[in-house]
C-alpha cells in the first residue's frame, strides 16, 4: 500500500487536513504546537469515478477502491534534525512572527530534512569508506553517489534535485534519505483564494519553489474540506460549485500522491465485486496477476482485457467481445491505466 506522511510546521492545518483526508474527526486538531505527538494513521480511498458505472454494468453493489495510507506527523520546527522540538524547549523554536511566508516555511522544512539526511549520508560514507579499502566495488559506487548528493545536502537542498543516472538512483534508494522521497506541498489557503488562484502571490511563490525542488504542489482549503466531510456525498460537489471551485482539493491531493509515485490502477469487475488494484506503471500482466493472488501469477495463462471506456460503451462483456474490443494478452503485456482484466490461470 502507498504510504504518505503529512509533515509541516506547527499550526498550519496538518491535523485538519488529515481529518478531511480520512473523513475521521478523531485526530486532535488543536491550535497549539505539537497537539499531535504520535502519528495518526488513516487509510484513504483513491477517488475513481469509473467504479460505480462499472458496478452497475456487472450488477454488483460491492465496490473496493484502491487505497492510500496517510500519516499525520507532529509539527516540524527549526532544530528538529538535532533532536529539538517534541517537548525539548519547543516553544523557543517556534517562529516568532504572524506573517505568512511560504518560501521561508518551505525552506525550513527543506533545511531540517536535508540536515537529517546529511547526518545519514555521513554515517553511510564512513561505513562505505572502510569497505572500499577492502576492495568492495559496491562501497566504491556508494561513495561516488555520496560525492554527488552530500554537497546538495550541505547547502540545504534536497537529494532529489541532484542529477543521477538510473543506476545511481538505485544505489541512493538504499540510503533511505528523506529528501529523496517524492514530495507534494499542500498549500493551505482560505476559501476566497481557491476561486482565484492565478491572482494569489503566495501560490505563485509555491509554484516557483516546488519547480526548483523537483516537487509538486496542490492548493487546498483544509477547513473547507473538513466541512465537506459532514455533507452527504451528493451535496459536496454542489457546495464546491457554489464557491466557484470545480473539484475537491482532497481528491486532487490523493490522486497526486497516487500518481507521483508512478502508480496506476487496473480494474476487475464481476458479480462478486468491482475492485481497483494498485500497480507500478510498466507492470507486466503476469506480475499484475500476482497483486490479486500469488497462485494467479504462478498459474498465469492469459489475461482477458478490455479498456474501461470500450466496455462501458459496449454495455456488457458479451457485446465487447462481439465488437472485438475484448482481447487476450500474454504474460509480457504491459498493463495500462483503466484496463478491466480477467486473468485466466491454472494451478
Amino acid at each position: 500500500m502507498l504510504r504518505a506522511g503529512i509533515v509541516g510546521l506547527p499550526n498550519v492545518g496538518k491535523s485538519t487536513l488529515f481529518n478531511a483526508l480520512t473523513a475521521q474527526m478523531s485526530a486532535l486538531a488543536a491550535n497549539y504546537p505539537f497537539a499531535t505527538i504520535e502519528p495518526n494513521v488513516g487509510v484513504v480511498s483513491v477517488p475513481d469515478e469509473r467504479l460505480e458505472p462499472l458496478a452497475r454494468l456487472v450488477k454488483t453493489e460491492v465496490i473496493v477502491p484502491a487505497t492510500v495510507e496517510f500519516l499525520d506527523i507532529a509539527g516540524l520546527v527549526r532544530g528538529a534534525s538535532k533532536g529539538e522540538g517534541l517537548g525539548n524547549q519547543f516553544l523557543a523554536n517556534i517562529r516568532e512572527t504572524d506573517k505568512v511566508d511560504p518560501r521561508r516555511d518551505i525552506e525550513t522544512i527543506q533545511i531540517e530534512l536535508a540536515l537529517a539526511d546529511l547526518a545519514t549520508a555521513e554515517r553511510r560514507r564512513e561505513k562505505a569508506h572502510k569497505n572500499a579499502k577492502g576492495g568492495d566495488k559496491t562501497a566504491r559506487a556508494e561513495l561516488e553517489v555520496l560525492d554527488k548528493i552530500q554537497p546538495a545536502l550541505e547547502e540545504g537542498r534536497s537529494a532529489r534535485t541532484v542529477s543521477l543516472t538510473t543506476d545511481e538512483r538505485a544505489i541512493a534508494r538504499n540510503f533511505f534519505l528523506l529528501t529523496m522521497k517524492p514530495t507534494i506541498y499542500a498549500a493551505n489557503v482560505d476559501e476566497a483564494t481557491l476561486a482565484d488562484l492565478d491572482q494569489n502571490a503566495m501560490v505563485t511563490v509555491i509554484a516557483e519553489v516546488t519547480t526548483l525542488e523537483s516537487a509538486e504542489y496542490v492548493v487546498i482549503c483544509a477547513q473547507l474540506e473538513s466541512e465537506l466531510v459532514a455533507l452527504p456525498p451528493e451535496e459536496r460537489l454542489d457546495y464546491l460549485r457554489s464557491l466557484g471551485v470545480p473539484t475537491s482539493g482532497v481528491d486532487r491531493l490523493i490522486k497526486s500522491a497516487y500518481h507521483l509515485l508512478g502508480l496506476m490502477s487496473f480494474l476487475t469487475a464481476g458479480e462478486k465485486e468491482v475492485r481497483a488494484w494498485t500497480i507500478p506503471q510498466g507492470t507486466r500482466a503476469q506480475n499484475a496477476a500476482g497483486v490479486i493472488h500469488s497462485d494467479i501469477e504462478r498459474g498465469f495463462i492469459r489475461a482477458e482485457i478490455v479498456n474501461y471506456d470500450d466496455l462501458v460503451r459496449a454495455g456488457s462483456y458479451a457485446s465487447a467481445r462481439e465488437q472485438g474490443v475484448l482481447r487476450l494478452e500474454g504474460k509480457d503485456y504491459i498493463m495500462r491505466e483503466g484496463d478491466v482484466v480477467n486473468f485466466r490461470f491454472n494451478v
